[in-house]
Formats: C-alpha cells, structure tokens, sequence
C-alpha cells in the first residue's frame, strides 16, 4: 500500500517543473484570499520564527521528521495491538492521501515560502532530513501546499490515539499534535491557512468516505450470510 502510494506521489511530483508558474499563481491567489477575510498570519510567524535561530531549528527539526515519525508509530502500534482498529483507521489515511493527490494534480499550490518576502525557515537552519534543498528536494513535492497533508495526518493520528486510550494525558498529547503541527507549518512558510482547513476537510472527508463505506458492506456480508445459511440448510436436508 505504500509502495503504491509513493508510486502516485512520485508520479504526480514529476510535473513539478512543468507546473511552478501555475502553483505559484493558486499560491497568490490563495493569500489574496485570505488577505480579503483578514486572515493571514503566515508572513508574521514566519518573519518572526526567521529572527530566532534556536527556535526556528526545532520546529524545523519537527516539521521534517514528526510528520512521518508519530504517523508510521501509531500506524505500527495500530498493526501490532490493535487489529479491531488498524484497517478502518488505515483506509481513512490511506483515502485521505488519495484526496490530497487529487488536488495536487488537479489545483498546485506553491507554499508561502517560495513567494516574496517568506523565509525559507527549514532550508534556512539547515534542520536535519529537511526535503526543500540538495539531493532530497527532488523527492519531494514542492508545489503540494494544497491541502496540507502534514495537518490531515496529525488529526488522523489524533482521532487514532483518542480510540486506543482513554488515559487523559494521551488524548491531551493527541490533541495538542496537530496545534503545534499547525503552528510549525505556518511559521516555517510551508502552508496558508486555508491549506490547514484543507487538511481538516480532507481527513474529514476521508473517515466520513470510510464509515459510508463500511456500513454499505454490512448489509452486503448479511445478505451473503443469510443465502449460505439458506443454502446448507436445504442441501443438508436433501
């Protein structure tokens, strides 16, 4: 499944070159936007998080790393302990991400970054794992601000640790995941905010998809049950 999917992204990270103008278009047109309802803190997070080097190193260090991290941990966990939760759980990320590769192909969106006036925190402090410079860079989908994928993949694994455990201080740790992912993505200039509600709408999406689809088959598997029930029943009688 991931293979797959990594199939997909590379596939779609290909255009890159071909599409920057047009994603650095939506990306203008996405801040104009956000301009027009008065809401667009990236550019003072981002020039703030630019003067403190530490500080800017850290949730770099977090933005690269965190993302992949916590998902693939609690995915693991998932796998290992919990087989009652693991496959709907997994489907929800699994569509979530299919959702998200629709919009990159469909509406690219350069970050905030790579407009006038950001700074390019992560490149900047030079964070470990960092995708935006030297031989990783082309791996990595740089016009796929659209939705933001790391807020959609922290929610999934809030919604994940909330079903596993009821202990307060996991679901409080689970909730405030995706606070300091949204925090980190805005101030390091790699997400809008509408990419943030893109991202919740996505995951959103994703688990209403999934649920949709499971209680379509339960009735599905009782039907079927029902005829192989009907079905011994009158072969044992012949």
């Amino acid at each position: 499944m991931i293979v797959w999917l990594l199939w997909i992204y590379d596939a779609i990270n290909n255009l890159a070159p071909l599409r920057l103008h047009v994603a650095i278009a939506h990306a203008q047109a996405v801040l104009r936007l956000e301009q027009s309802l008065g809401l667009h803190p990236e550019l003072a997070l981002d020039r703030w998080l630019a003067g403190h080097h530490t500080l800017g190193l850290l949730l770099s260090l977090y933005y690269d790393n965190a993302h992949f991290i916590v998902t693939l941990g609690v995915l693991g966990w998932l796998w290992w302990k919990r087989a009652d939760l693991y496959r709907p759980l997994r489907n929800s990320l699994v569509v979530a991400n299919l959702l998200g590769f629709a919009v990159f192909w469909l509406y690219p969106v350069a970050p905030p970054r790579m407009l006038k006036g950001y700074t390019d925190v992560v490149a900047a402090t030079h964070a470990f794992g960092g995708w935006h410079t030297g031989a990783l860079a082309s791996q990595a989908n740089q016009l796929a601000a659209m939705p933001s994928l790391h807020i959609a993949w922290a929610v999934w694994c809030t919604i994940a640790l909330w079903r596993i455990s009821k202990r307060a201080w996991v679901r409080a740790l689970a909730v405030v995941y995706p606070c300091v992912t949204a925090v980190a993505v805005l101030s390091t200039g790699n997400h809008f905010l509408l990419d943030i509600v893109g991202g919740l709408v996505t995951i959103a999406t994703a688990v209403a998809i999934v649920r949709l689809a499971a209680r379509w088959r339960r009735p599905v598997h009782l039907r079927v049950r029902r005829h192989l029930h009907l079905f011994a029943k009158s072969a044992s009688s012949q």
